[in-house]
């Protein structure tokens, strides 16, 4: 009777050791399903600042180019970061330097149209407005193939309606740092950075050291805050 007594005491604390590794088992399986999240390739990933951050987006944009001198030192520099921007390219520059708007539309930055001669189109007439913006179209046209759909009027100032203008989507912004005046590329870093939110529209151009090294600043500064930099119809359509 004793060891029957003892096997039955040995089964029962069989069972019970079990019982408690099942429980512990459900336990752990429930805290690691917690915290982790489902990737493409069918691996988990931990929950946390990495997992749950979702990057802000913002967009680059320069105006009156491309510039002989700095917008190739430019384009190094975003190649080097991964980073694409949108170009707002004044027609008489384009057909003055069509390899640089070549290398840009290969590398897959957005051209976009900023009249022919970077003059006020609001005191146009129609006639005249829908010149210079038609113009520098079939100019960005005649080398990437592109019509580009998107203008920024100099100034901000919209032109009066032309046909032309109807076709496009115009496109302002959101943060001026004035880089254009303003010789200090950490005065513009700064400016932008403070300034700066999600889903912001940069105003920069490409026709000056400062500017260029100001541009890329920026770029280092705000994607260790988070950001991502895209261009502007990822900015304005999602």
């Amino acid at each position: 009777m004793k060891k029957a007594a003892k096997w039955l005491l040995c089964i029962n604390l069989l069972a019970w050791t079990l019982l408690a590794v099942q429980v512990l088992t459900v336990n752990m399986e429930q805290r690691v399903a917690q915290n982790t999240v489902p990737v493409q390739n069918g691996d988990v990933q931990a929950k946390g600042e990495d997992a749950d951050a979702v990057k802000k987006k913002v967009a680059l944009t320069f105006d009156d180019g491309p510039d002989p001198d700095y917008t190739e030192m430019l384009l190094d520099g975003l190649k080097k970061r991964n980073v694409k921007a949108t170009f707002f390219l004044l027609g008489k520059q384009a057909e003055a330097y069509p390899d640089i708007v070549k290398r840009m539309h290969k590398e897959g930055h957005m051209i976009g149209n900023h009249s022919y001669d970077h003059v006020n189109l609001a005191n146009l007439s129609k006639t005249d407005a829908a010149k210079q913006i038609r113009m520098t179209s079939e100019a960005i046209h005649k080398i990437t193939g592109e019509y580009p759909q998107y203008l920024r009027p100099p100034f901000g100032n919209e032109p009066p309606e032309c046909s032309c203008a109807k076709n496009m989507m115009t496109v302002l912004w959101d943060v001026d740092p004035l880089d254009w005046c303003c010789g200090s590329s950490s005065t513009v870093i700064e400016k932008v950075v403070k300034a700066v939110e999600e889903d912001d529209i940069i105003l920069l151009h490409d026709a000056s050291e400062s500017s260029v090294e100001a541009a890329l600043g920026i770029i280092d500064a705000l994607e260790k805050q988070g950001y991502e930099f895209v261009t502007v119809d990822e900015v304005i359509f999602e």
